[in-house]
């Protein structure tokens, strides 16, 4: 099953800030974890990962910093502000919502008016 980008590009953010409230990743971690969770078949580029990851920061959502790696150079944290985790939840509802929809409409326990 192939993700419409569109759907992809609309789940990056919820992803990026559900996978930070559970503490700080730095990017190759982030995509890694979105990897594995979707069994391979949504893919974070480094080319949309790091211009959201900015965003987020502008936002005040995210914040970053500088953390030694044991095997090389210094690595960039992002970690969730507590105004990202306000919004993390905001989304979390409105996802919810949609989904408590489409699961009505396809399980067919929908009543037409």
């Amino acid at each position: 099953m192939n993700l419409s980008r569109r759907l992809a590009g609309a789940s990056f953010k919820p992803l990026v800030l559900s996978l930070l409230s559970s503490g700080p990743k730095y990017g190759f971690q982030i995509v890694h974890t979105i990897q594995i969770l979707s069994d391979e078949r949504l893919h974070l580029p480094n080319s949309k990962l790091y211009p959201l990851l900015h965003s987020l920061e502008q936002d005040a959502l995210v914040e970053a910093f500088w953390k030694p790696s044991e095997t090389g150079p210094d690595r960039k944290y992002y970690r969730l502000t507590t105004a990202g985790a306000t919004s993390l939840a905001g989304i979390q509802a409105e996802w919810n919502w949609m989904h408590s929809m489409f699961s009505q409409l396809w399980s067919g326990e929908v009543s037409y008016a």
